[in-house]
This record gives C-alpha cells, structure tokens and sequence, in this order.
C-alpha cells in the first residue's frame, strides 16, 4: 500500500460519529473508498452522502450491530459487492458504560467487553479473507486504556486491554500472506462517548483533570482523525494519539504497579463513593449517545435500578 490509501477501499466499524465518522472524512479526502459500518443508519446515510458529494463517489454504508456475526458478515459482503474488495479494516465501534463494577450490572460490562472486544473478532475475523486477498492492513482501534486503569474503568481497560492483544497476536499470524496489523491507542479525544462521561460523572471529570501530561489532556477528534488516516496509509504498527503516549506504553510495568496504584488508591477512597452516588442518581449505564442494546437503553436501566435497590447506600 506505500503511503497512499488512493483507490484503496477501508471499512470502518462505528462510522456513525466521532473518530470513526472523522477518520473517514479524512480518507474519503485522500482518495480511498469507504464502506461505513454502524448502527445509526440515518447519520450513516448523510455521511456517504457527503463524502459522495466531494465527487469522488464510490462510498457506501452498512447498518450493523459489531456484536451480530450474520450482521458483520453481510456488511462484509455488501462492501465486497459493492467495491469489489476490501483493503484495510478499521476495527474502531466502542462504548463505555458508566461506573464501578459494584453498581453496574452485569449485562452493561458484559455488553461494554462484547462491543469493545468480541466487535473487534467479530469484524476482522469476516473481513479478514479479503484483507488477506489484497496483502492489506487491520487497524485495531485499542485505547490508552490498555496499559493504563481508572476506577469506574473495569470493563472498558479490559476490553481494550484485550484488543491489544488480540492486534498483537494476529499481526504474527499474517505476517507471512503480507498483511500488515496495527493496534490504535488514543488518550482522551473530543467525542461524544468522552463528553457524555463528563456530563454525566462530575468526579470522573475532575479526576480527569488531575492525570499528569497526556494522560489528563484532549485532543480534537480531527487531529485524531489524521493520525489514524497516516498510521493506515504507512501500515504502522502502533499508532499514539498523541504520540507522547508511547512513553506510558513501555512504562506499563510501572503504571499497573503497586507504586502507580498507590496515589489512584488514596484519591479513590473518596473518588469512588462519590462516582457511584452520581451513577446512582443517573439511573443508567450509559452515556446519551451509546446505542447500547441495539438503542434499547432500558433494559440496562431497569437492571441497573434494580441493583441499585439492593445495594446498600
């Protein structure tokens, strides 16, 4: 592929909105065809219609749940069909469910693993034999997340932890049919999933805010969107958004160490009570602009009450 995606035809899981939506933006710029794959088919459709605005054409878009193989597999297809191939797949659709694991219930953790992480199979697994046709490229969208932790975190630095791994393992297992694997890992970037976090848990902002240089800091999601749009064109194996986070990466030992728990522990003793009254109080486990349960939030906020009226306050 060199340092151009010219021509080049890139699926994107979660294209509705955020670094997805963006990154798409970008390459549609630089001459790739895009396939966009996600569960909000109206913001889908207009972002095709505006990228096949700009005159190129050539871009189309999917409804998909990650976590529905017969789901991923047909958008797969459709892509093929309607591109004729596919050459670089950007595992990126993610969501982040709100609070600790002692007041969350199950079912918004276990759906926070399948979206971040199952998601991820789910989709490199169906379009990996077209990737492997091409001696194309799989983007991993992991996060900071995976070497770094934060209470209320638990299931989002699992799965992105674990996306990690997977990126890690599978770059070895193609390595030899000329595909090239990268895993992403982006600290904190301006979209809706980080805003409505925000909103929602004051103590999580704040405590944000006290993270030391780029563990603490934002980026735009459209200097995001370049980086990923650069790690895609030259098939990089990691990319940092920003890239001072490499240095976090190869400290992990010490970041997950009882020397780096120790100021997070003593802050959490006052933190954690605080986080999980303000979830208490918001009665769901999930920000405004997650389509959790393929957009049926109510069954997680019944569940979550439910805990909530068994948990001591």
């Amino acid at each position: 592929m060199g340092k151009s995606v010219e021509g080049k035809v890139v699926l994107i899981t979660g294209a509705a909105r955020g670094i997805g939506a963006e990154t798409a933006r970008v390459l549609a710029r630089r001459g790739a065809r895009l396939s966009l794959v996600g569960m909000e088919p109206d913001r889908l459709r207009a972002l095709a219609d505006e990228l096949n605005a700009t005159g190129r054409g050539g871009h189309v878009w999917f409804e998909a749940d990650v976590t529905d193989q017969e789901a991923v597999d047909a958008a797969v297809a459709g892509t093929v069909d309607a591109l004729g191939g596919i050459d670089v797949v950007m595992a990126n659709a993610g969501i982040a469910n709100n609070g600790t694991v002692r007041i969350n219930p199950a079912d918004a953790l276990v759906r926070t693993i399948d979206v971040n992480l199952n998601g991820v199979i789910r989709t490199v697994s169906a379009a990996l034999p077209h990737v492997i046709e091409r001696r194309g490229y799989v983007l991993v969208v992991a996060s900071l997340a995976s070497f770094t932790i934060l209470p209320g975190m638990a299931a989002y630095c699992s799965s992105k932890a674990g996306a990690e791994a997977f990126a890690n393992v599978l770059r070895l297992e193609v390595a030899h049919l000329g595909v090239k694997v990268g895993s992403a890992h982006p600290s904190w970037i301006d979209t809706d999933l980080v805003r409505d976090t925000e909103d929602d848990l004051p103590t999580f902002r704040q405590a944000r805010k006290e993270l030391p240089g780029p563990l603490g800091s934002t980026t735009s999601v459209e200097a995001c969107a370049v980086a990923f749009a650069d790690g895609i064109a030259r098939r990089k194996r990691r990319v940092y958004v920003p890239r001072s986070l490499a240095v976090f990466q190869a400290l992990r030992t010490v970041v997950i160490s009882p020397l780096g728990d120790l100021p997070i522990r003593l802050r959490g003793r006052k933190m954690v009570p605080q986080m999980e009254d303000e979830v208490r109080a918001l009665g769901r486990s999930f920000g405004r602009a997650t389509v959790a349960h393929g957009g049926d939030e109510r069954a997680v906020a019944a569940k979550a009450a439910a805990r909530r009226d068994r948990t001591p306050a």
